[in-house]
């Protein structure tokens, strides 16, 4: 009777490191391939996701193009019914400003330090509660402690106690002219979770304006 041939155990070793070579880069493929997924889905998140956080705020009519002079301020509430927002036109170009000249631009009015309602101050002017103090660009100044934003880059805090910018009012404009508060961006308002950049707190405490 003819005995089995046996495979020499040189090329059954050989076979074996081969195939572990093959699943241990097939390995590595699918976990490359899942964390690529997985940055993906955090960098650029699906248009359903970012459709739902924009619709969480109020879309709100708040001036028209045409009735804004420069260096005059407008006040109006956004998001909630009791919180005070500036909207200004500077007559000069403004990072993340918006209309023809990219000059117009909005924030909370409430100080990021203690919640003061500060007041706009245009480029040359003092605020009424400190003559010795003049702006050299437009600005808020908040008189209950000195806090300063600078109205042309963000609202970033010039001087003063404020720990944090001013959350920006997100605005858009129509093919007529009118101007709509559309959102807020970080940090958030004075009041809901300080300094949080969870916005979706804006929104909580009140009545959305309507």
């Amino acid at each position: 009777m003819e005995s089995e041939i046996e495979t020499p155990r040189p090329k059954r070793e050989e076979s074996r490191r081969n195939f572990i070579k093959i699943a241990i880069s097939f390995s590595a493929l699918l976990l490359i391939g899942g964390i690529a997924a997985l940055v993906k889905s955090i960098t650029n998140p699906a248009p359903s996701q970012v459709q739902t956080t924009a619709q969480a705020f109020p879309r709100v009519q708040i001036a028209q193009l045409a009735e804004l002079q420069v260096n005059q301020p407008v006040l109006f509430n956004y998001p909630l019914d009791n919180e005070p927002n500036i909207l200004v036109k500077l007559g000069q170009k403004a990072e993340t400003g918006i209309g023809p000249e990219g000059d117009i631009v909005a924030y909370s009015a409430l100080c990021q330090h203690l919640g003061c309602v500060y007041a706009f101050q245009a480029t040359g002017t003092s605020p009424k509660c400190n003559s010795a103090y003049q702006a050299t660009s437009p600005v808020g100044y908040c008189c209950c402690h000195g806090s300063v934003f600078d109205f042309l880059n963000q609202s970033r805090v010039l001087s003063g106690p404020s720990p944090r910018p001013q959350p920006q009012v997100l605005l858009e404009i129509d093919n007529s002219g009118n101007i709509y508060a559309v959102g807020m961006t970080p940090p958030t308002i004075f009041g809901h979770n300080t300094g949080s950049s969870d916005v979706s707190s804006d929104l909580q405490g009140g009545t959305p304006v309507t």
